[in-house]
This record gives C-alpha cells, sequence and structure tokens, in this order.
C-alpha cells in the first residue's frame, strides 16, 4: 500500500504516476495499447468480446489461442501477466500484477476459469495457476512481499475465497504503528493438485493443502494439510481422510 501511496503521491507528472501504477511500463506504444484495450473493456454483448478477442492478447505478457474476455475487467502491469490457452475471464474480475522486478507476477495455465468478480493481487508478489483450475465468484487470490501462491491443476475454489500470501503484519513492537511494522514472511501459499475449497474458505500464508485435499465450507486453514484430508471448523482441523 505505501509503495502504491507514494508512486501516486511523490513529485511528478500525472502521465508518468499513471504509467508506473496502472501500465508498468514507460513505453509510450504499451501506453497508447493499453488505452485503448481499456476502452474496449467496458463494451457490451458479442460486439464487445470478438473485440477484446482480436485486441487484448498482444496487451499481455502471453497469451494462448482461445482465451475469452468478458466485459469490465481491469488490468494493471499486463506485461506482467501470462495466459495459457482457452482462459476464461469472467465480468468485473482484477488482474493486478504489479512487481517491482519479477517478469512473471502471473501465470495462468490452460484452461483456467475466473468467474465473476474474482480478484488476482500481486503486490511484489507471484501468483500461478495451475491448467484446469476454475476459481467462482468473488474469491480473491493476493500475494505480498515475495509470498508466493500456487495452486495446482484440477483445483476448484468456491465462492468468495480468500487465499492470501503474506497478508499478516509484524506486530512485536507497541511503539510504532502496526503498518509500519512490514509483513511477515510466511513462504506463501501451496494448493496441490486436485484441492477443492468451499464457499468462504480462507487460506493463511504458510499453509500447504496436499493433492486431493478438501476445505469445507467456512474453513479457516491455519496450518498445512495432508493429502486427501478433509478439513473443517475455525481454525481448521482435519476430520477425515478420503480413501478409495
Amino acid at each position: 500500500m505505501e509503495k502504491t501511496h507514494a508512486a501516486i503521491t511523490a513529485k511528478g507528472s500525472p502521465l508518468k504516476k499513471y504509467q508506473q501504477v496502472m501500465v508498468g511500463s514507460f513505453s509510450l506504444w504499451a501506453f497508447c495499447y493499453y488505452e485503448w484495450c481499456m476502452l474496449l473493456a467496458p463494451v457490451p454483448g458479442a460486439l464487445g468480446m470478438v473485440l477484446r478477442k482480436i485486441f487484448w492478447p498482444r496487451m499481455f505478457g502471453s497469451c494462448g489461442k482461445g482465451c475469452m474476455f468478458a466485459s469490465g475487467i481491469v488490468v494493471r502491469h499486463p506485461g506482467r501477466i501470462r495466459l495459457g490457452r482457452s482462459v476464461v475471464i469472467s465480468e468485473g474480475c482484477i488482474l493486478d500484477g504489479r512487481h517491482g522486478s519479477v517478469q512473471d507476477a502471473i501465470v495462468l495455465g490452460d484452461n483456467v476459469i475466473l468467474s465473476n468478480g474474482v480478484m488476482l493481487s500481486c503486490k511484489n508478489g507471484t501468483i500461478v495457476i495451475g491448467n484446469d483450475t476454475g476459481l467462482n465468484a468473488q474469491t480473491i487470490v493476493q500475494s505480498t512481499n515475495d509470498c508466493p501462491v500456487r495452486i495446482g491443476a484440477d483445483c476448484i475454489l468456491g465462492q468468495r475465497c480468500l487465499v492470501i500470501g503474506g497478508g499478516s503484519y509484524n506486530t512485536d513492537r507497541i511503539d510504532i504503528s502496526i503498518r509500519k511494522q512490514g509483513i511477515k514472511n510466511d513462504d506463501g501459499i501451496l494448493l496441490e493438485k486436485n484441492v477443492w475449497l468451499g464457499g468462504n474458505v480462507t487460506v493463511l500464508g504458510g499453509v500447504t493443502m496436499g493433492s486431493g485435499s478438501v476445505a469445507a465450507a467456512g474453513a479457516v486453514l491455519t496450518k498445512s494439510v495432508p493429502a486427501n484430508s478433509v478439513n473443517m471448523g475455525v481454525p481448521a482441523r482435519t476430520v477425515r481422510t478420503r480413501s478409495a
């Protein structure tokens, strides 16, 4: 937050600030093309879908064939975002690839589906989502301060899930405000392949969910859980193991 605030409020031209925060490049060509693509973002119906399918792929760092973009999508630092084949991004999604140095801040595999209102947010972090994974409506995935979030193939994330790497502040000192103590390095989050999160599940930094594991609706994962486990509660605990 502080870096974004400084970039917006520091001395300099409004154009340079906009390029730094939104476009991620000071190239005039990149700026113009980004602006053209954002003009197409709210165009409704089949016309908007066709126009975005034609022009948007070249805005990203890379984009596979067959990707579809619904209306109202917000994109920041598109050059740091890489999309596989046949990715579907639904209405109102936010793809925020802001990072100070890493080129591939957001990487989506083939056949990934982002439902309405999904937010992928990088603030000097990285997000990687494997093939054939779906994120349901209003889910938020965030990576901050070099705490990566990695989501494997064939995963299902239910509605309004929160998957937050680097989301906790240091709180050891009481002589300075919490926001000035910095973010804890929690090593991020790993959801291995074939993980299912029910609706309103929260996964906190430092958690690994083993392959085939399940988190029931409303669960809060504060510790890592083994493969094929079923987990419930706040904080979540393993209640049984899936078996053949």
